[in-house]
């Protein structure tokens, strides 16, 4: 059994290594580039199995290393990514690797004549802004990725490459936000952390669960393979961890805080952070790749309780006063380029009405804590009395109409309805979901897709062609688009969205 590993110096690769490198017989090919700043880790981890360790030297977009990675191996896991603040920094690297880099990989795969069974690690980034209006998501929700995220434009576009290829055995998994111990260095080193809505709705996973479901869905396919055949390849699903983990953007800043014996309101003032473009859900069909691999271990409260142990000296932070730290460990960032008050202090006009929707509505923001409205304190975003504990009653979730019963098998009939409310149209008559199927979509364009990856959230609009985000005028004549867009905007909002050649944002009114 040999298996192809990309993105293994990644907080999820490096868990899944661990696991793997467990496994009686497993031969092991890791995608790495010379000079990595973790690659001594790898190699110590991988110490005393050398002779099941190849290393491929090399980036997802070169075709030779592909080549080399996919020969002659059993299962390929792509867990690479040029994920935030990187992308946000480095656009081309997050086009290079995320969206050319996957292309790259799949193309490689489908040249074989024996081929790999693939594993392919996408986000919950795809789903864009929620809040209070609809907390819960599940696959077949609509893919309305945050305008200026390049990061989720190109994870999507890789993704609709997966679900489309030809490779006979494919899953996509849609990781959550991930806890992880390099999470304190990873976020104070830019303005990233402003751009988590404080009411965001966001389950959280732990490296350690993420990399223990990669070994463990490798083992049950080793040992139940026909099992699996339809239960869970060709799909997609959401990798969460569980209900005990889904909390709000507030809530995991403040359980980080109370580490050195703060608080949010200690620390950040109440327009630091974005209040809509963000991503987060909570997943309502979380516990359909646990009942199958059973990884979900570890919650919340038993990660701040081992990042605390293994960096005891965040606790000298009680006795550093706490006007100090907000000074020089959060106001600084402020000033980083990818900060809200950098935007508002250089009139990034784009920035701000796409985080804020205007910089009357920064301004109108409540300057004290008292009055800013929290779903912890039981305060919807505008104000309104709201029961957050009735918000994570499951049973009672307020979902998306997709058009379609994700626990019953979809017809022509149910493809044709998803297509309608889409604003569009089913042109075939003949086919399953899984056959390439002729759309056209609400602009009259036409299209192919397999009825699945539809089901799956992805319908044709500009940002799979563009680097741009036009939802503001979807959304008008798209039903399914409108149900998720209209919580966190005005349906009078006419804007295009959208990155110059520069990677600048920009972004002009619909005429």
């Amino acid at each position: 059994m040999k298996i192809a590993l990309t993105g293994v110096t990644g907080n999820m690769g490096i868990q899944a290594l661990r696991e793997l490198i467990k496994l009686p017989g497993a031969e092991l090919k890791l995608l790495v580039f010379p000079k990595e700043k973790r690659l001594k880790e790898i190699k110590k981890i991988c110490k005393g199995n050398k002779s099941r360790v190849e290393f491929v030297y090399g980036a997802l977009n070169s075709r030779e290393a592909m080549d080399k990675l996919v020969a002659g191996v059993d299962y390929v896991v792509n867990m690479a990514a040029v994920i935030p603040p990187h992308s946000d920094q480095h656009p081309q690297k997050a086009i290079d690797c995320n969206e050319k880099g996957v292309d790259c990989l799949v193309s490689a795969i489908e040249a074989l004549e024996v081929k790999p069974k693939l594993i392919h690690i996408s986000t919950v980034a795809l789903y864009g802004n929620r809040n209070s209006k609809h907390m819960w998501a599940r696959v077949g929700d609509p893919l309305l990725i945050s305008p200026f995220d390049i990061y989720s434009l190109t994870k999507m576009r890789g993704e609709f490459r997966v679900l489309e290829s030809d490779v006979p055995y494919k899953t996509v998994l849609r990781q959550t936000a991930m806890l992880h111990s390099h999470m304190l260095a990873d976020n104070m080193n830019d303005g990233l952390m402003f751009h988590t809505c404080f009411n965001a709705p966001l389950e959280w996973v732990t490296a350690e669960d993420s990399g223990l479901l990669i070994a463990n869905i490798i083992k049950e396919d080793i040992a139940n393979g026909e099992k699996l055949k339809e239960k869970f390849w060709n799909r997609c699903f959401n990798i969460g961890g569980g209900l005990v983990n889904c909390v709000t953007g507030y809530d995991v800043l403040n359980d980080g805080f109370e580490i050195i014996g703060g608080s949010v309101k200690n620390f950040f003032n109440t327009n630091f952070n974005a209040t809509r473009n963000f991503h987060g859900v909570w997943f309502y069909d979380t516990n359909e790749l646990n009942d199958l691999f059973h990884h979900q271990r570890q919650s919340t409260a038993d990660f701040w309780r081992q990042f605390t142990a293994e960096h005891g000296i965040l606790k000298a932070g009680k006795i550093v006063s706490k006007k100090l730290i907000k000074k020089f460990a959060i106001e600084r960032l402020c000033k980083d380029p990818n900060s809200p008050h950098y935007w508002k202090s250089h009139n990034d006009e784009a920035r701000m009405l796409a985080y804020f929707g205007g910089l009357d509505k920064f301004e109108a923001i409540p300057q004290n804590w008292a009055e800013f409205p929290l779903l912890k304190d039981g305060k919807a975003e505008n104000g309104d009395e709201i029961d957050y504990s009735a918000l994570k009653n499951r049973d009672t979730a307020k979902m998306v109409d997709i058009g379609y019963d994700p626990a019953k098998p979809v017809t022509l009939k149910e493809l044709a309805h998803v297509a309608e409310l889409h604003g569009g149209k089913l042109l075939s008559t003949e086919g399953d979901v899984y056959d390439r199927l002729e759309w056209v979509n609400s602009d009259g364009e036409r299209f192919t897709a397999k009825g699945y990856t539809v089901l799956c959230g992805h319908w044709w609009n500009p940002s799979y062609t563009g680097y741009c985000w036009d939802f503001d005028r979807l959304a008008k004549k798209d039903k399914i688009y409108a149900q998720i867009w209209y919580d966190s905007h005005d349906e009078n909002e006419d804007n295009f969205y959208y990155l110059n050649d520069n990677f600048e944002a920009e972004y002009k009114k619909i005429k």
